[in-house]
C-alpha cells in the first residue's frame, strides 16, 4: 500500500498495518488482501454479485474481522454486497468503513449493502466509519444500506460515523428483531459546505422482550442539509427508543422526523428530537480559558459527537 491508502485505512478502521485475525481489504473494486481464520471464513459471493460472504462459526469468542473499502479513483462508482452469517452464541467485533480520495473532476461513489443474519444469543459489535477528501472538484458519495435480522436473544451494537468530506450520503437501516433480541445504534454525522446527508431507520420489534435504542447525533454547518427519519414498530411486548439530537450552525438545515407505531398493548415506545444552535455561554466560557471562538466551537462539537 502507498501512503495515501494507509492514511485512508487509518481514518476509517484505525489500521496502521495489516490487522490480526480475519480481514478483507477492497481497493478500487478489487480485493487487495484477504485472510480467513479457523472460525471466520471470508469468501466471494456465490450469486456473482460484487462483495463477500462472512461466515462466523457458532460460539466464536474474542475474534474480529475488518472489511474496509478504499477508493482513490475519480469517475468511479460501485455497489458492493456483503452478507454476515453469525452463528449461535458467537461474540465478535466487525469493523467496516469506506475511505474515498478523489482528486479529479468526476464523481467517486461507493454504495454498500450489508446484510446481517445474527443467530440465537449471538453478540456483535459493529463499527463503521466513512471519510472522504481530495483536492479536486469531483463529488464523494457514499450510500450505505444495512439489513439486520436478529434471532432470539441476539444483540447488535452498531456505531456509525461520518467523519468528514462526504458530499452526499443516503443511509438506510432496516431491522427485524425476534424475542429478547436487542439493537443499539449510535450514529454520528458532521456535514459542512453544501453537503447532504439523509438517514432512515426502520425497526420492527416482532418478539416479546425485543428492544431497540436508536440515537443519532449530528452537526450541520455551512449550507449543508440533513434529514433524519426513523420508525420503530412494536408488534409485541417490547421496548423501543429513537432520538435525534442535532446542532445547527451558519445556514445549515436539519429535518428530524422520528415516529412510532404500536401494534400491541404491551409495546412501550418513546421518541425524542432536539435541534438547536451552540449556546453562546458555552463559547464564552471556553474563550475565558484562552480559546478563540473557532477553537471553542470545535471543542464543543468534538464533545457533542464523541
Amino acid at each position: 500500500m502507498d501512503e495515501l491508502e494507509k492514511m485512508l485505512l487509518m481514518q476509517i478502521a484505525d489500521l496502521h498495518k495489516i490487522p490480526d485475525g480475519a480481514y478483507n481489504i477492497r481497493k478500487n473494486g478489487e480485493a487487495d488482501g484477504r485472510r480467513s481464520t479457523k472460525h471466520i471464513v471470508i469468501s466471494p459471493r456465490e450469486d456473482g454479485k460484487p462483495g463477500i460472504d462472512i461466515r462466523i462459526a457458532p460460539h466464536t469468542k474474542n475474534e474480529s474481522v475488518h472489511i474496509p473499502v478504499v477508493i482513490t479513483k475519480t469517475e468511479y462508482r460501485e455497489t458492493v454486497y456483503n452478507d454476515f452469517y453469525v452463528g449461535e452464541g458467537a461474540d465478535v467485533l466487525i469493523i467496516a468503513g469506506c475511505g474515498i480520495h478523489n482528486c479529479g473532476q468526476q464523481t467517486a461513489e461507493h454504495s454498500g449493502v450489508h446484510t446481517f443474519h445474527i443467530g440465537k444469543n449471538a453478540k456483535v459489535r459493529y463499527v463503521e466509519k466513512h471519510y472522504a477528501d481530495g483536492d479536486g472538484n469531483g463529488e464523494k458519495v457514499m450510500n450505505p444500506r444495512t439489513v439486520i435480522s436478529l434471532e432470539e436473544g441476539a444483540l447488535l451494537d452498531m456505531e456509525t460515523t461520518q467523519i468528514k468530506g462526504v458530499d452526499s450520503t443516503v443511509r438506510e437501516t432496516v431491522a427485524k428483531l425476534a424475542g429478547g433480541a436487542q439493537l443499539v445504534v449510535r450514529e454520528k454525522i458532521y456535514t459542512h459546505g453544501k453537503q447532504f446527508a439523509a438517514t432512515d431507520f426502520s425497526v420492527e420489534l416482532d418478539g416479546e422482550g425485543a428492544g431497540a435504542d436508536v440515537v443519532s447525533r449530528s452537526v450541520a454547518a455551512g449550507e449543508s442539509v440533513q434529514e433524519f427519519r426513523s420508525k420503530i414498530t412494536g408488534n409485541a411486548a417490547c421496548h423501543g427508543h429513537t432520538e435525534c439530537d442535532a446542532i445547527i450552525m451558519d445556514r445549515g438545515k436539519v429535518t428530524a422526523v422520528p415516529s412510532l407505531a404500536a401494534n400491541s398493548v404491551d409495546a412501550e415506545l418513546i421518541h425524542e428530537a432536539a435541534i438547536g444552535k451552540i449556546a453562546g455561554e458555552q463559547i464564552i466560557k471556553l474563550m475565558t480559558l484562552g480559546l478563540t471562538e473557532q477553537q471553542a466551537e470545535e471543542q464543543i462539537i468534538k464533545g457533542f459527537l464523541s
